[in-house]
């Protein structure tokens, strides 16, 4: 049989089973979950060089409480903004960590936006510039078809550079893009300017 309590200065119903106290989860509203969110992630000042402070999302990661409040974040936003999505679609790398369980909460597929070479079949292939030369995504012919509707994610908006070229990709594809959304935007970086007409969702944002 089990029974409940709340203990002074608990934040949760305690709740005793069997002689063992456990604690019962707590909704946490929208607030709450970007608080979480923000507080599993690390800054690591002057890497991978000095004058950069990374944004560790690995926390995240370990984090089941912080992991679950991405997703549902992600979650809430796209179904009060689209009624309908099929595709969820996640850049490489850590987009495939937040995008399949994003799918499944909508009971839609996920699908591939890979560096060149790593996908087999036939693929469509798009170039873009980096700082230090170019690179080129891939996704496989048969992933998506003309007038899907599809969401891209990733876990970080810098310069917009990877997540323009998967639009672009998209395109060629004649998906129809509902939006971006991405863990962190740096925002003194624009990168959302070069994805317009593409809304960008951010659940953290940073200078």
């Amino acid at each position: 049989m089990a029974t409940s309590a709340v203990t002074r200065g608990s934040p949760r119903p305690i709740m005793m089973t069997s002689g063992e106290i456990t604690c019962a989860p707590v909704k946490m509203n929208k607030e709450d979950k970007v608080a979480v969110l923000r507080g599993a992630v690390r800054e690591f000042p002057d890497f991978p060089c000095p004058g950069i402070c990374f944004r560790d999302i690995t926390p995240v990661l370990k984090d089941p409480a912080a992991f679950s409040a991405s997703i549902d974040l992600f979650e809430t936003y796209l179904r009060e903004n689209f009624p309908k999505i099929d595709l969820i679609a996640g850049l490489d790398s850590r987009g495939f960590l937040f995008g399949p369980a994003l799918a499944q909460r909508f009971g839609i597929g996920f699908v591939l936006i890979r560096k060149k070479g790593k996908l087999p079949g036939p693929t469509e292939s798009v170039s873009y510039s980096l700082e230090y030369g170019k690179a080129e995504l891939e996704i496989q012919t048969d992933a998506v078809d003309p007038g899907q509707k599809v969401v891209i994610i990733d876990d970080l908006l810098a310069t917009g550079g990877t997540m323009a070229a998967s639009c672009e990709l998209l395109q060629r594809r004649n998906a129809d893009i509902l939006a971006c959304l991405v863990l962190i935007e740096l925002t003194s970086l624009k990168g959302a300017e070069k994805i317009k007409p593409y809304p960008v969702h951010s659940l953290l944002q940073y200078d």
